[in-house]
């Protein structure tokens, strides 16, 4: 089968579509992935199996995507890009990522008679709610989220199959639209072997030795609960006097991060690390003696599965996560952590206090974090879903 990937993306920069397009093309289907061009990159490449074909974008309709479903400009420009790309590769079917360049990729499709894949990698509506721009002025006048969310559900009704990341996820679907359970799968964005092959940076393991060290992998925004994590840690540093908070990634709440570590004296105690590539996450994952997921709770937060949640099990690492309902149950379900009350930085500290107190249970909750993690949450097993879908076309 010819299959026409739509990203509203420069690429690669998305795990995720990389997987499923060499997951597909390994099984022996044609897979062309259409994807926007900042000037930097070939016009069109093969890459791990399929073809990538690049468009031309600029500010303008960057800027334009976030009013998607407040003016129609920016489908209308991808409509063009789109037509080319179709008329191009001739697909036989549509398989497009997340809901901003949805609506015209179904109008496009649906002129020419394609089945759609609406891959929703998040409820797009329900995490705008802690952007910034769209809090803001002119954001908080121009974007309208109840219109976002009645979009999402019209392109839901109208896609032939919908891929989600978790089965809260697809409940909340079942729920708002009448699409039916067979129409849906569910398929977790989680790691393929290769992560677990990476080598350790014996530099930075260096680094991390000698402490009691907690980690946090990610964006680091308010709503991911990353102030908590610097509230506990100033809690707990009298208790524990070598522990360390270990925070790599970044995002534009750094500053107060900042401020609020040397606020509360621990700025010696807390790294602020920065993005770093993917190939070191293994590396401070190995030098943790607990990881961290305290996202605060909303919709979003409830219906996924952050990625670090699995790349941390891949390591045999313990867990502490805030009570989200699809990563406490994931937690739970697998024996692989403990579980706080989202924003509760007393529990937190208490999570983590017991865990520093009780070795043979971190070592226990890491250990059933690894076996669930190669037994079931491989992308080689989870993956098994997407190859059963393309079968039913």
């Amino acid at each position: 089968m010819n299959i026409g990937m739509i990203l509203d993306a420069p690429f690669p920069t998305d795990y995720r579509v990389e997987k499923e397009a060499k997951t597909l093309a390994e099984a022996g289907h044609k897979v062309v992935l259409f994807c926007l061009n900042n000037g930097r990159e070939q016009a069109e490449e093969y890459y791990k199996g399929f073809r990538i074909a690049r468009y031309p974008t600029n500010v303008l309709e960057y800027k334009l995507s976030a009013l998607a479903y407040t003016v129609p400009f920016y489908h209308w420009m991808m409509e063009r890009k789109l037509n080319d790309f179709i008329s191009r590769y001739k697909p036989d079917i549509v398989h497009v990522h997340d809901m901003v360049i949805g609506r015209a990729a179904l109008n496009v499709a649906r002129k020419r008679n394609l089945p759609v894949v609406l891959d929703l990698h998040e409820n797009r509506p329900e995490i705008m709610k802690e952007y910034r721009h769209v809090n803001r002025f002119p954001g908080n006048v121009l974007i309208n989220l109840s219109t976002w969310r009645k979009e999402q559900d019209k392109l839901i009704e109208e896609a032939s199959k919908v891929v989600v990341v978790t089965p809260s996820a697809k409940a909340d679907i079942l729920m708002s639209t009448t699409k039916s359970q067979s129409d849906i799968i569910v398929l977790p964005n989680t790691p393929s072997k290769e992560f677990l092959e990476i080598p350790v940076d014996q530099a930075l393991s260096d680094r991390m030795k000698g402490t009691f060290n907690l980690l946090y992998v990610g964006d680091t925004s308010e709503r991911r609960g990353t102030a908590d994590l610097i509230k506990a840690v100033a809690e707990l540093k009298g208790s524990i006097p070598e522990i360390r908070l270990w925070m790599v990634g970044k995002s534009s709440f750094d500053q107060e991060l900042n401020a609020l570590a040397t606020k509360l004296g621990v700025e010696g105690v807390v790294h602020f690390e920065g993005w770093q590539p993917e190939r070191l996450f293994p590396s401070y994952i190995h030098g943790a003696a607990i990881c961290l997921s305290p996202l605060k709770r909303n919709q979003h937060h409830d219906t996924t599965y952050a990625n670090k949640l699995f790349q941390y099990m891949a390591y045999s690492r313990p867990l502490i996560v805030s009570d989200c309902t699809a990563q406490a149950e994931l937690v739970r379900t697998e024996d692989c952590g403990l579980v706080f009350t989202a924003g509760d930085v007393n529990d937190l500290a208490a999570a983590v206090m017991k865990l520093y107190r009780e070795a043979d249970v971190r070592e226990k909750l890491g250990e059933n974090a690894k076996d669930a993690l190669v037994n079931r949450w491989l992308w080689e097993s989870t993956s098994r879903e997407l190859l059963e879908l393309y079968r039913t076309f």
